[in-house]
């Protein structure tokens, strides 16, 4: 699906000015990055859902201390994420 993308822009850049070019290609890259950003972090906080709650279902006395776990994990995967879409949009736009 890339190469398609790709094959279509270049099809379409030849006339362009260099300027536009490196601009178009600019976006592309920083949306595919800020895309790969958001699945890699979605996939990750789903695992931790995942295991926490097998977690508690295999001992749920400790479903606290699980939780508290839990919410700490996904709260450094988020700012992570957000830091990787922050870079995209400075490469882009810097």
């Amino acid at each position: 699906m890339l190469a398609t993308l790709l094959g279509a822009i270049q099809a379409v850049t030849p006339g362009m000015e260099a300027e536009a070019a490196r601009n178009l290609y600019s976006l592309l890259g920083a949306t595919i990055g800020a895309g790969l950003a958001v699945i890699g972090a979605a996939m990750g906080i789903g695992r931790i859902g995942k295991a926490a709650t097998e977690s508690i279902a295999r001992q749920p006395e400790a479903a606290g201390s699980i939780q508290t776990a839990m919410i700490i994990t996904a709260a450094l995967i988020e700012g992570v994420a957000l830091f990787a879409l922050v870079i995209a949009l400075l490469v882009r736009f810097g």
